[in-house]
């Protein structure tokens, strides 16, 4: 496998101010090693803006004490082909990292058009700035890597997921986003041979993060004493993944593009690979929500008397949602000799911490 060092290389990260972006760009700043980190994000309303300022002030406030890596941030939108090409000439990046998308399930079924600008047309600007990086004769982009989700796996009844199952049977329009975008980067890859992964994440959680996610929805009922209803009677599981094990992987993934070679025909074999990125430990629902409330008291954000039970509601599955999630993640251990492993209890204690 080849290797990229991070350092002295400009990195380029759409989606920026939101939960997974911000976090990769703390990490990046930590670590210390690029030269140059360019974050885009269009910073939209889609859920409340405060939280991705107060990401964003966070990521100032470490800029500002370090000496050695040029940060700049763009507030615009990958769907803007002028803005990225632009982008692209300007910083000329050697990786990007495209995690700037619409996200959400049921928001697909009441709002598809937000869908179709962000994950399809963005997607595809990048795509087209990656294939035109190498005009002239450039070095071009070393690295393209790029969030796609566990939806994609829809209803597939064999767990865990694993990327060489069969994904053609999605229940969403996000999810059918998603899947577009692994197929268009594998055209990409063929075509142009731009080294491309895409990273299968699964239900990603953890302190500051999107408050469309169900454990967000949680806390907020929790508080206020409302009833909280818990789909499919209980019965959904999810693959939760903390933040920093998703980071992490990010991160070695963003070092490691799959290798350019030929075939038998002399064309390109395609440098492009899918990850899934998950804790490989699924969590029922309900005793997801157990431990975040018993979280929530021991951190004093709930009163030490909360009664949990008088406040749940077993109801039928909503549209678009799954009833399990998954991941195998054979193969990310396989390459790179990582797998997410923060519990759930640590994780949402975190949260509840922050």
């Amino acid at each position: 496998m080849n290797r990229i060092e991070l350092n002295n290389k400009t990195i380029l990260i759409t989606g920026s101010a939101g939960f997974i972006g911000s976090n990769l760009v703390l990490e990046l700043l930590k670590v210390g090693e690029p030269k140059r980190i360019i974050g885009v994000d269009s910073i939209n309303d889609y859920y409340d803006v405060s939280i991705k300022q107060w990401r964003l002030s966070n990521i100032e406030n470490l800029v500002n004490k370090q000496d050695n890596i040029e940060y700049i941030f763009i507030e615009g939108n990958i769907a803007d082909k002028e803005l990225i090409n632009r982008i692209f000439n300007s910083y000329k990046p050697d990786i990007v990292v495209n995690l700037a998308a619409q996200a959400g399930v049921r928001y697909s079924i009441s709002n598809p058009d937000a869908y179709i600008e962000s994950n399809i047309i963005g997607f595809y600007n990048i795509l087209e700035a990656c294939r035109h990086s190498y005009d002239n004769e450039q070095s071009g982009v070393k690295h393209l890597v790029y969030a796609s989700s566990s939806s994609v796996y829809g209803t597939n009844k064999k767990v865990p997921y694993s990327t060489d199952d069969k994904v053609d049977n999605p229940v969403s329009l996000y999810a059918a986003t998603k899947k577009s975008n692994e197929l268009m980067a594998h055209a990409y890859s063929k075509l142009y041979n731009i080294p491309s992964t895409g990273l299968r994440f699964f239900t990603v959680y953890g302190p500051a993060g999107r408050p469309d996610m169900a454990y967000f929805g949680f806390t907020n009922k929790l508080l206020k004493g409302d009833t909280i209803e818990i789909f499919n009677y209980g019965n959904c599981k999810r693959d939760f993944t903390f933040i920093d094990d998703i980071v992490e992987g990010i991160k070695l993934v963003m070092q490691a593009p799959p290798e350019k070679k030929n075939g038998d025909d002399g064309l390109p074999i395609p440098p492009y690979a899918v990850y899934n990125i998950g804790n490989q430990n699924p969590e029922n629902l309900l005793d997801f929500v157990d431990i975040l409330q018993q979280e929530l008291i021991r951190a004093k954000v709930l009163p030490a008397n909360y009664d949990f039970e008088v406040h749940k509601k077993l109801v039928p599955m909503q549209p678009g949602d799954v009833p399990v999630t998954y991941a195998d993640t054979s193969a990310l251990e396989r390459d790179f000799g990582f797998k997410p492993n923060t519990d759930l209890r640590t994780g949402l204690r975190k949260f509840a911490e922050w």
